[in-house]
Formats: structure tokens, C-alpha cells, sequence
């Protein structure tokens, strides 16, 4: 990242917006909000927003109001359909009267699309940065998030406070639409190595082995990672309803084939997880928690009688 005292515009709002109150969304504003920012939030659900509101966060009647308060918005939502339907409209982020010259996109997303959104954008006097995190659930209530980061120099730079209080290892890959073909990279890497696990426990189920035992074996050698250690109980205890939904990885594996197409590569290793990844959606399995992949695995190759 640009040193912040580099000439130019670098000094951050006090004010900044955020729409998107999930699992992630909602510690990454309260983290804002510690490191002393004024966040006016918003989400379209309502259980979100109670949770925001109890956590001392001020909120927005949509996002027009948002708009109208802060230059710089960020957005934690699932892909940038959800993006676009909070900017425009009557009460969309960018209704007449707003204030926005910034929008920072967070959420995973493609890397053709977002450069397409900035583009468009740009017409409108917004700057789009994309800034995909990587750490999950933990990461964002720990404030230490990977972050990605994709956009011209001088706007990351005004934007390093914010990232800052919700990341730790930050940086910039590039111009916009760089953050996010970075976590396409980061999301192959996850993907591959949960199913990596997820075969190492069916092979060890059928040899016999005790897999808690294997886990531990794994988890203190070079096998060891933090996918490994945020997973693990669910692969112990067979319950999988979790935090990281599997639909969400058959989504960023979309992006990784993708960028792969774009940039005329073939990957192996992607094409085989995509494809058990696709069984999971076709049982149905998208709203558990990524590591189902085991639990597919074991029905396409049963116990033999």
C-alpha cells in the first residue's frame, strides 16, 4: 500500500456507510466502529439490523440515507446483483442528493463484473475499489482479515484507515478487479484443500483408521493449515451446518473457472473440485457448511456391503 502521508486527498471521512450485516458484514462494522469511525449501516433483513442496532451501531432508515451521509460506502454483500440493487431507485445509495464518491466492494465477486461496475461508475464521479477479505468468520471478528485490494493508488490510500481497522495483512493487487481475481486464487486454494481433507478422511475411514486421531497427526505437521483447523469439527463430529456456506464456494468456483477461461488456462485441480462441488449443489447440500464435500464423497462411494 501508498505510504498515508504521500501527497493528495488520503485523509478518511470520519463518516463512513456499510450495507451488509451478516456473519461477516456485521464484526467488520463493529470493528469500525471500535477503531473510533461514525458507521451508519443498513440491511434488508431485519434480524441483521436488530443485531447491528445491539451492538451499538447507528442505523439507516435504506440506503438513500446512507448515501446522503457518507462519501465512502461499503458494501459486505453476497455478489454484485446484490450490489447493484441497493444503488439505485428512489432510495438507492445513489438517488439524487447522495454523497457517495467512493464504493468499496467487499463482498467475493467476479473480476470481469466489478470492472464493468467501475467503469460504469466512473461516469457517475464514483471510484470502485473491490476488496475481498479472507479469514472468515473469526477473521472478521478478530479484526484480522486478509484483504485484497483492487483499485487506483490514491483512492486506496484514503481508504487504508478502514481497511486497517478490520484487517491485518492488507494489500493492493492492482487496479480494480485485482482484489477479487486474488481471492479467486484464495478461494481455489480453500476449495482444493477441503476436499484434499475431506478424501484424506474417506480414505482413512475405510483403512480403518481413527480420523480424530489423523486430524491431529495432519494438524501438527506440514499438512497443517488454518483451513484444516477451522473445519475440523465438522469433520469430527459429522455436523456440518456451519459458517461458511457451501453455495458460496460453488459461486467463487465459478469465478475461478472463469478467470481461468479469461486468461486461456486450463487447472486440473479447479475442474475436479468444481465437478464435486456441482454434487453438492445437486443434492441439494448448498446451505451447509463448505466441508459437506466428506459427507459427498461418502455417498458417491458407499461401504460396500
Amino acid at each position: 500500500m501508498t505510504d498515508p502521508s504521500a501527497p493528495g486527498d488520503t485523509t478518511p471521512d470520519t463518516t463512513v456507510g456499510f450495507i451488509g450485516l451478516g456473519k461477516m458484514g456485521l464484526p467488520m462494522a463493529v470493528n469500525l466502529a471500535r477503531r473510533g469511525f461514525d458507521v451508519l449501516a443498513w440491511n434488508r433483513g431485519q434480524a441483521a439490523s436488530r443485531a447491528a442496532a445491539a451492538a451499538g451501531l447507528e442505523l439507516a432508515a435504506d440506503p438513500a440515507a446512507v448515501g446522503t451521509a457518507a462519501r465512502t460506502v461499503i458494501t459486505m454483500l453476497p455478489d454484485l446483483p446484490q450490489v447493484r440493487q441497493v444503488l439505485d431507485g428512489p432510495r438507492g445509495l445513489l438517488a439524487p442528493g447522495s454523497a457517495v464518491d467512493a464504493l468499496v466492494v467487499m463482498g467475493t465477486v467476479s473480476p470481469v463484473a466489478v470492472r464493468d461496475l467501475a467503469n460504469r461508475l466512473a461516469e457517475r464521479g464514483v471510484v470502485v475499489v473491490d476488496a475481498p477479505v479472507s479469514g472468515g468468520e473469526k477473521g472478521a471478528q478478530d479484526a484480522s482479515l486478509s484483504i485484497m485490494i483492487g483499485g487506483a493508488e490514491e483512492a486506496c490510500t484514503r481508504l487504508l484507515p478502514y481497511f486497517e481497522a478490520m484487517g491485518r495483512a492488507i494489500r493492493r493487487m492492482g487496479p480494480v478487479g485485482s482484489g477479487s481475481l486474488a481471492k479467486a486464487c484464495n478461494q481455489l486454494v480453500v476449495a482444493a484443500t477441503i476436499t484434499a481433507l475431506a478424501e484424506a478422511l474417506l480414505l482413512a475411514e475405510r483403512g480403518g483408521l481413527d480420523t480424530e486421531t489423523l486430524l491431529d497427526i495432519l494438524g501438527n505437521g506440514l499438512a497443517r493449515s488454518e483451513v484444516l483447523s477451522q473445519k475440523r469439527q465438522h469433520f469430527i463430529s459429522g455436523d456440518f451446518h456451519g459458517t461458511g456456506p457451501a453455495g458460496y464456494l460453488v459461486k467463487d468456483l465459478g469465478f475461478v473457472l472463469a478467470s481461468a477461461g479469461a486468461e486461456h488456462v486450463t487447472l486440473p485441480v479447479a475442474d475436479a473440485v468444481a465437478q464435486l462441488y456441482a454434487d453438492v449443489v445437486e443434492q441439494g447440500l448448498v446451505d451447509f457448511d463448505n466441508s459437506i464435500v466428506l459427507e459427498v464423497l461418502r455417498r458417491r462411494f458407499p461401504r460396500a456391503a
